[in-house]
């Protein structure tokens, strides 16, 4: 089982919850300068309630990206959209930093699930409540694209597979032009049973996310070179994706994406800054959907003697090393 311990921590930033009008509740500040749509899949995650997050505006301009991943959206125990699941979806911190994000030009793509936490996809008991409740998230913030970060018990459950599914399939519907991708965990050979058995439900469905995304890390200590992994495993996606909807290489390489880790991850392996930039490399060539990597609050080096954890990477970088390449990504 392909854990990311590293996003077991919970402990939340304190963030006051202002009382705001419905119309300015319902929508973030707007961009002077609108981020570049053509770099829309390159989104490091960052987590405003993990460790020692950096400020967002400071790592544009230090790394030159325009988009992040905001980890993560929960369920406050009932079928209701929370960051975290217990921090206010407008209102408070979270608003702030992504309308400091989009004063600077940037963007932000929620992500929704992860592997700790209260799931929508469990609380939401039927397809039409999920979809209501991803909905709210995008009118909340007029997104341009969400990641459903499947895992745990939101993935290993047939039912609630085929609930997210149905619940995106209605997404999709709604909301022209926006982005969609699927996240989840993978073996070195591609997805497992779980994640094969979500794309066959997707494509019975007539549904298609704009990008299946893996998370190709925490194989186990002493797996070998994590940019030939990485490889490894999308090739096997591409075979599934191939059988399943009946696509070319090429199209199936269209609707792909890699989520790595930056660093040390949680089952001992390394993503060096150079196997970070391989991947870089094939994502280009094959024009994949997405390049991104967890996590931005890890893209710095550790203080002398320090262990990879919530606030730096474990090895040996200069600060924001992988943010700096995946901004370079376009697809």
């Amino acid at each position: 089982m392909r854990i990311r311990m590293l996003k077991l921590a919970t402990a939340a930033l304190a963030a006051g919850s202002l009382a705001l009008g419905a119309a300015a509740a319902a929508q973030a500040a707007p961009s002077a300068v609108q981020a570049d749509p053509a770099s829309i899949g390159a989104a490091p995650y960052l987590y405003l309630g993990w460790g020692n997050p950096q400020k967002a505006t400071d790592i544009m301009k230090a790394a030159g990206n325009q988009w992040f991943t905001m980890a993560f959206v929960l369920a406050d125990g009932s079928c209701n959209p929370k960051w975290d699941g217990n921090r206010s979806l407008t209102g408070g911190n979270d608003q702030s930093v992504i309308n400091s994000i989009r004063g600077a030009g940037g963007d932000i793509i929620p992500s929704f699930g992860g592997w700790d936490g209260d799931k929508l996809g469990v609380r939401c008991t039927s397809a039409s409540a999920l979809a209501g409740a991803y909905q709210k998230v995008i009118n909340a913030f007029g997104l341009k694209a969400i990641d459903i970060d499947i895992e745990n018990t939101e993935f290993q459950n047939n039912t609630v597979q085929q609930r997210v599914v149905d619940a995106l399939k209605t997404i999709r519907a709604n909301n022209a032009g926006l982005k969609i991708y699927i996240t989840m965990g993978t073996e070195q050979s591609g997805p497992d049973s779980w994640g094969s058995g979500l794309i066959t439900k997707a494509k019975n469905s007539g549904f298609t996310p704009d990008g299946w995304v893996l998370m190709p890390f925490d194989f186990g200590a002493g797996s070998g070179n994590m940019a030939t992994l990485t490889q490894q495993a999308m090739e096997g996606l591409k075979g599934k994706l191939k059988t399943a909807y009946g696509w070319s290489d090429d199209t199936a390489y269209r609707h792909m994406g890699i989520s790595s880790m930056n660093g040390k991850t949680d089952d001992g392996e390394t993503v060096r800054v150079s196997d970070y930039q391989a991947m870089l490399s094939y994502a280009q060539q094959h024009h994949l959907a997405r390049f991104t990597f967890w996590a931005i609050n890890r893209d710095r080096q550790c203080g002398s003697g320090g262990d990879a954890g919530s606030d730096c990477s474990g090895i040996s970088q200069s600060a924001y090393a992988f943010t700096k390449i995946a901004a370079q990504f376009h697809g």
